[in-house]
Formats: C-alpha cells, sequence, structure tokens
C-alpha cells in the first residue's frame, strides 16, 4: 500500500511533513545541528540500520536540506552538510525539544537551552519578527489564508479563526 503524500497540499504543515516527517529523518537533522557529517557517526550516534540510514540521509539531500560533498577519493567517502533550507528547520527543532521538556521530562530536562555568557537556561518563544513580541495565538494573532490559498484552505481557515475567537472569548471572561 502507498503511503498517501502531502507534496500538493495548500498546508504549510503539511508540505514540511512531507520533506521531515519521519522521525529518523528529524534526528538526523539533529545530529547534523551537532556536528555530524558523515554516514559512520550518523550511523553510530543513531543506532540506525545502514540501509535506513542511506535511505533518509538521501531523501534529506534531494528535498534540499543536506548537501552531499565527497571529502575522499579512495575509497569514495562523504559528508552530509546542512544546506539554508536544513539550518531553518533548527527553531523546529528547538521547538520540539521545549515542547518535550515540558511535557515529557518527568524526570527533568536532558538537554535543555543556555546563555553562553551567563550559562542562564532559556526558553525558546515564537516571536513576531518585526516587533519582536512573543506571539499570542488566538489573543493577538491568528492564523490567516495568505495570497496563494484555495477556496479550501480559507474556509478551514476561517472555520477555525471563528473556534479560536469563542475560545478567545471563553477564556477572557474565566479570568
Amino acid at each position: 500500500m502507498q503511503r498517501k503524500t502531502f507534496r500538493n497540499m495548500q498546508c504549510p504543515i503539511a508540505r514540511s511533513l512531507e520533506r521531515v516527517g519521519e522521525w529518523w529523518s528529524i534526528m538526523i537533522l539533529r545530529d547534523a545541528f551537532y556536528g555530524t557529517t558523515r554516514f559512520d557517526e550518523f550511523q553510530r550516534n543513531l543506532d540506525i540500520a545502514p540501509n535506513m540510514l542511506t535511505r533518509r540521509l538521501n531523501g534529506l539531500v534531494e528535498e534540499g536540506l543536506l548537501e552531499k560533498r565527497q571529502y575522499s577519493e579512495r575509497p569514495p567517502r562523504y559528508e552530509y552538510v546542512l544546506t539554508e533550507c536544513g539550518r531553518d528547520f533548527r527553531p523546529v527543532l528547538l521547538a520540539l525539544m521545549a515542547w518535550g521538556n515540558r511535557n515529557f521530562a518527568p524526570e527533568g530536562a536532558s538537554v535543555q537551552i543556555a546563555d553562553r555568557e551567563t550559562g542562564k537556561i532559556v526558553t525558546p518563544v515564537l516571536v513576531d519578527g518585526d516587533s519582536g513580541e512573543p506571539l499570542q495565538m488566538g489573543r493577538r494573532h491568528v492564523v490567516t489564508a495568505g495570497p496563494a490559498a484555495d477556496e479550501r484552505t480559507r474556509a478551514r481557515l476561517s472555520s477555525a479563526a471563528s473556534f479560536m475567537t469563542g475560545r478567545t472569548a471563553r477564556a477572557t471572561a474565566a479570568e
């Protein structure tokens, strides 16, 4: 049975999942951010089967998140380096890490983000790139249809906006 593809859906989340929605791909990207570049390093760090690693690395190269570079001719050896598109995935990984620490680490955080100068532990948040203000989804900020949205996407987002408006009103009344 062939799996459904999200490649042609209008949703940017669906399109992104098409590229990185398999957990090995996300773990490979995580290790690439930690400086891993070579096949044997990925295999050792992740304890992943070579055939699976080959498929995932090739997929990440095809999707433009990693670049394959030859570093040895005899024998031929390659390293896998993050592209600009791959580096743009870093905030997603940091958000996943924070979410995992908050919700799935009853023993406490095993990995966290610290200020290099002060050593203070920091919590990542999404902010408006223009104002620097934290996003307040449902209160101040909403998801809206973009210029390329089709009618189905516009209808779904309109329904979601109505739901969020009602939910925000109920939350404000409860405060």
